[in-house]
């Protein structure tokens, strides 16, 4: 179906639990097209290298700001001189998310979180270990407007904003053939990362369910994620998704009928975490969850002795 509509697949690997990423090629109307760019670092500037030999790139296009699809933009931007497109939102996002400003408040937060100093302080470092890897930053030359129509490869698909993963997340859908790319919005096996990062949009899993009922609409029947194997029937997939979150809420619940921070939460849910790239995701989804269930009523929130407690 990829080489069919138009779509090189490129995997590139990364360095986590989650082993690659789902970067795309295709020939646009004034040259090729890269749709995200991967993780700055050497494997992936030599796979672009070699996917690139020969070509003109007019283009390229960033999902979200996260820095498996942003990181290595900007290095590509510097060696083509593409334009490069990506929502407004994540733009911001993207160049404020490793700077100092943002970094020296993050161990602040995570100890109000409840986390351990010297863990606290070892999720900021590891947030701050990817400014290599994220930089140079590019320079948005255009930022997608909803509803926006744009050619990739044999199809033209239209531009759906669809925050919740990141604030400024967009998927691509083309009507004719029922094509969605679908970005990390949904995914096939595993569900997308909903975290409150400590920073924008202070509900991103109740934004998460309206950008999952927005695509419901669209009935897309072939789903191209950024991660994993295309799939089929996107409202089936979005149905398992929802029905995970109402557990993982149900269980957050059942882990604050006593005061909990949010680290001690994120124990609960995800008690078999190992490093501390990974706690850093637990904490945010963790938060998420519990922010929106504060947000219904469901949950009250106090600060004591200098760390927020969660309760019912």
């Amino acid at each position: 179906m990829l080489e069919e509509i138009g779509l090189k697949r490129i995997r590139l690997d990364l360095p986590f639990r989650l082993n690659h990423v789902n970067c795309f090629l295709v020939e646009g109307p004034n040259g090729w097209i890269v749709i995200d760019a991967g993780l700055h670092n050497k494997p992936t500037v030599k796979r672009w290298e070699e996917e690139l030999q020969g070509k003109e790139v007019s283009d390229i296009y960033i999902t979200h700001y996260h820095p498996d699809h942003f990181g290595y933009a900007g290095g590509l931007q510097q060696k083509t001189g593409a334009k490069v497109s990506m929502s407004k939102i994540d733009a911001t996002d993207g160049f404020m998310a490793w700077e100092k400003n943002f970094l020296d408040s993050l161990e602040t937060n995570y100890q109000l979180s409840g986390i351990p100093k010297d863990t606290a302080k070892a999720m900021a470092d590891d947030t701050k270990s990817f400014k290599p890897r994220v930089t140079p930053y590019p320079e948005v030359n255009h930022f997608f407007q909803e509803g926006e129509k744009v050619q990739i490869g044999k199809l033209e698909y239209e531009i759906y904003f669809t925050p919740g993963h990141s604030d400024g997340l967009i998927v691509f859908f083309n009507k004719e053939k029922s094509v969605l790319l679908s970005t990390d919005h949904i995914l096939p096996k595993i569900t997308p990362n909903i975290s409150y990062w400590y920073h924008g949009d202070p509900n991103p899993l109740q934004t998460y369910y309206h950008s999952l009922e927005k695509v419901k609409k669209l009935h897309a029947e072939y789903v191209i994620p950024s991660h994993r194997e295309p799939f089929t029937d996107a409202n089936k997939r979005i149905e398992e998704i929802k029905a995970h979150h109402a557990e993982r809420l149900e269980k957050t619940l059942e882990a604050i009928q006593k005061e909990s921070t949010v680290y001690q939460v994120s124990k609960v849910l995800f008690p078999f975490i190992e490093t501390i790239h990974e706690t850093r995701f637990a904490v945010g989804e963790t938060l998420a969850h519990l922010e929106y269930l504060r947000s219904k009523g469901e949950c009250k929130r106090e600060l004591v002795n200098g760390k927020y407690v969660y309760f019912v």
